[in-house]
């Protein structure tokens, strides 16, 4: 029998809760193993029950869903704790903190259903759910943010000039195919690169790989 993703689902709005959890309960390989009507509920949920994946969202009260997924990220026990974010708007003024506080994505609330579950099912399996169209939407957000005069002191020692190369065009937003295209290597080969390079920078996705590549100065933000 195939081990069940193990989700708890966080929304202020008990509808979509309930319509989540439904949507979960009748997948075979996903369960629900409870839900949060606050960020703090989520965290406190999270640390009690450790499920593999929280569906969060963006916009809760007293407890907003980034400051609930830098909590879980920051706690021992549940740093493992995958997030995926949950939000209405596709430029979500917030998208850009929650990757930052550790979220492994982010999807719109009216995904088609099937979406959802696969996105959950990437997420539980350790990959960020970041599409080329949305690592654009994240270096627009990243442009506008205030840097630092001088890159900050994350050393890219010991990656080599090849998986700098890589490094460069993941922050500029294209897949792993118009990487390998643009440089002519075969897609396993991309994918062996961006492997070493996410050890090598202890990052946890291709999220952080963006934002790694504009804080040591790598890629330089457009005028």
């Amino acid at each position: 029998m195939t081990e069940q993703i193990r989700v708890l689902v966080a929304d202020d709005q008990a509808l979509l809760r309930g319509s989540f959890r439904a949507l979960i309960e009748t997948t075979p390989d996903l369960t629900a193993v409870g839900e949060a009507a606050t960020g703090a509920e989520a965290v406190e949920l999270a640390r009690a029950l450790r499920p593999d994946v929280v569906l969060m969202d963006v916009r809760m009260p007293h407890l907003d869903g980034i400051e609930a997924t830098r909590r879980i990220h920051r706690a021992a026990g549940t740093e493992d704790v995958r997030v995926l974010m949950l939000t209405m708007f596709d430029l979500d003024a917030h998208v850009f903190a929650a990757l930052r506080a550790g979220a492994a994505g982010f999807l719109l609330k009216d995904t088609p259903p099937a979406d959802l579950l696969n996105a959950v099912r990437v997420v539980a399996g350790g990959e960020a759910l970041l599409a080329p169209a949305v690592t654009r939407r994240l270096i627009a957000e990243f442009t506008r943010q205030a840097l630092p005069a001088h890159p900050l002191p994350r050393a890219l020692d010991g990656v080599t000039d090849r998986e700098r190369e890589v490094l460069t065009l993941v922050a500029r937003g294209l897949s792993n195919t118009e990487i390998a295209d643009h440089l002519h290597l075969s897609l396993a080969t991309v994918k062996t690169y961006i492997g070493r390079l996410l050890a090598k920078l202890q990052a946890r996705d291709r999220a952080q790989l963006v934002i790694i590549a504009y804080e040591t100065g790598l890629v330089a933000p457009a005028p």
